[in-house]
C-alpha cells in the first residue's frame, strides 16, 4: 500500500511511527510533516489545508489511504473532496466533522439526543452575552470560542467579571477571528477528567483505552489552558463508570449523528468530566487527540493499518479489537517558554542525540524545523513530546522525565507533575 499521512505535528509523527510498522505499508509519505515524521516518510510539500493539492498528489501518486490527522481539513471538508475523485481518506467527512467545527452545534446535538453534558448558553451579540452574565447566579462559569481555536479558546472563569473579559477577547477584540464570533458559556462542573477516543466506522464502534490529558499551562493544572501539556493511559475507571461513559455518551453520540444524516467514519474524541452525578462530555473533537496520540499508539500492539483502512471502508465489524500493551505511558510536552502566549521560533534545539529512543521511549517532534545547514530549531509552541513506557505511572514518568532532562532549548518548559497522580 501506498499512504500518505496529512499534518506536521506530534501527532502526525506519532501516526507516521505507527503506520510505518506495518507490513502492509510499501510507500509512506507525509505532507508537509516534519523533522520527525522526515525519517519515516517522504516529505511533501503541501500544507494541510491545500484540499486541492493533497487530491492532485493522491491522485498522481495512486495513494491507496490518506489519513488526516488534524481537525481543519476534515472540518473543511478534506473527506468528501477525496471521495469526489474515488480515493480512500480516513477521517469524517464536512457534515459529522461539525461536530469539532462548532462547539454549539455540538452542544445542541447533546440537547436534542439527551447525551449528558454542563447546561449552556450561545451568544453571537457581545451585549447581550454580558446582559446575560449580569443576570446570572454568582460563581464560575466557562466561556469557549464555538469554532476551531486550536485547543485555547477555552477560559474557565471564577467569576462574571472574568466572563466578560473573555467575551471582549473572542467577540469585539476576535483573537480568536471568525472561531470567536459566536460565544458558548458553559455551567462550570467539577470532578476528574478523562479523554475517551473512539473508533467507528458509522455501525462498529471501538472504543480505544482512556486517557488523561493536562490542559493547564503550569503544575497543579494552574494558569491558561492549552492544546495539551501532557498524558498518561491508562486511566482508572471504575466498570460502572466506563459502562455509563459507552452507555450515556458514546453510542448515543454515534448514532445521534446517524439519525441526522451525518455518519460517522473516523475517530471520534471525547473530553469528559467524571462528575458525582455520573459522566459529562465537555467537548468533542472529530479526530484522534494531541498529545493522546503518542502514548495511545505506544501502547497499541495491534497493526494500526488494517483498522484505518477498515473504517474508511465501512468494514471494522470484520477486524479483530485492538490489543493494548498493560503497561503505562506518559507523555510529557516541552513547550517554547511563554507558550500559550507569544513565543519565540527559530531556536537551537540541543540534546536529541543523547536520547536512547526504542519500543519503550520516544521523542515525538510536534513544533520543530530543519536549517539547511542541519540545525534542529523549535517552530512552535509545543515544541517535543518525550514518550515512554513503564511498569507503573512511576516508571513511566521516570523514563520520560530522564530522557527530557537530556533535551534543551532556551526557556524551555514543561509541567514536572504529568501522570503524578497516576
Amino acid at each position: 500500500m501506498k499512504v500518505l499521512v496529512v499534518g506536521s505535528g506530534g501527532r502526525e509523527h506519532a501516526l507516521c511511527w505507527k503506520i510505518r510498522q506495518s507490513p502492509l505499508v510499501q510507500k509512506l509519505y507525509c505532507a508537509p510533516g516534519n523533522p520527525g515524521t522526515a525519517a519515516l516518510a517522504d516529505p511533501v510539500d503541501l500544507a494541510a489545508d491545500d484540499l486541492a493539492g493533497l487530491v492532485r498528489f493522491a491522485v498522481a501518486e495512486k495513494i491507496d489511504l490518506t489519513v488526516v490527522g488534524p481537525e481543519a481539513p476534515l472540518c473543511r471538508g478534506i473527506v468528501d473532496e477525496f471521495q469526489k475523485h474515488k480515493r480512500l481518506c480516513f477521517g469524517p467527512n464536512k457534515a459529522a466533522a461539525e461536530i469539532e467545527g462548532s462547539k454549539a452545534f455540538a452542544r445542541e446535538l447533546c440537547r436534542r439526543h439527551r447525551i449528558p453534558g454542563p447546561g449552556f448558553w450561545v451568544y453571537t451579540d457581545h451585549q447581550q452575552a454580558k446582559s446575560f452574565l449580569d443576570n446570572r447566579e454568582p460563581g464560575p462559569i466557562v466561556v469557549k470560542a464555538a469554532g476551531l481555536a486550536a485547543g485555547k479558546g477555552v477560559t474557565v472563569c471564577r467569576n462574571s467579571e472574568e466572563a466578560k473579559a473573555a467575551v471582549v477577547e473572542c467577540l469585539e477584540r476576535r483573537r480568536f477571528g471568525d472561531a470567536g464570533d459566536t460565544v458558548v458559556f458553559e455551567e462550570f462542573l467539577e470532578g476528574p477528567e478523562v479523554s475517551l477516543i473512539t473508533l467507528t466506522d458509522g455501525q462498529t464502534i471501538v472504543p480505544l483505552e482512556p486517557a488523561r490529558d493536562h490542559k493547564a499551562v503550569f503544575d497543579g493544572d494552574q494558569g491558561p489552558n492549552t492544546g495539551g501539556m501532557g498524558v498518561i493511559t491508562p486511566v482508572a475507571i471504575l466498570p460502572r463508570m466506563r459502562a455509563q461513559i459507552e452507555s450515556q455518551i458514546v453510542f448515543p453520540t454515534v448514532h445521534a449523528l446517524n439519525r441526522e444524516g451525518r455518519r460517522y467514519q473516523g475517530f471520534l474524541y471525547a473530553g469528559l468530566m467524571l462528575t458525582n452525578q455520573g459522566p459529562r462530555v465537555l467537548e468533542y473533537n472529530c479526530r484522534l487527540g494531541d498529545p493522546e496520540t503518542q502514548p495511545l499508539l505506544l501502547r497499541l500492539c495491534s497493526d494500526l493499518v488494517p483498522l484505518l483502512l477498515a473504517t474508511a471502508e465501512g468494514k471494522l465489524e470484520a477486524q479483530q479489537a485492538p490489543v493494548w500493551d498493560p503497561r503505562v505511558a506518559v507523555c510529557v510536552v516541552a513547550c517554547s517558554g511563554g507558550y500559550p502566549g507569544e513565543f519565540k521560533k527559530g531556536l537551537p534545539v540541543f540534546g536529541l542525540d543523547r536520547v536512547a529512543t526504542g519500543p519503550d521511549l520516544q521523542v515525538f517532534h510536534a513544533g520543530t524545523a530543519q536549517r539547511p545547514g542541519g540545525d534542529l530549531l523549535t517552530a512552535g509552541g509545543r515544541v517535543l513530546a518525550v514518550t515512554a513506557l513503564g511498569d507503573d505511572a512511576a516508571a513511566a514518568r521516570q523514563r520520560a522525565y530522564a530522557a527530557l532532562q537530556q533535551l534543551e532549548f532556551h526557556g524551555m518548559h514543561y509541567r514536572p507533575d504529568i501522570g503524578a497522580k497516576g
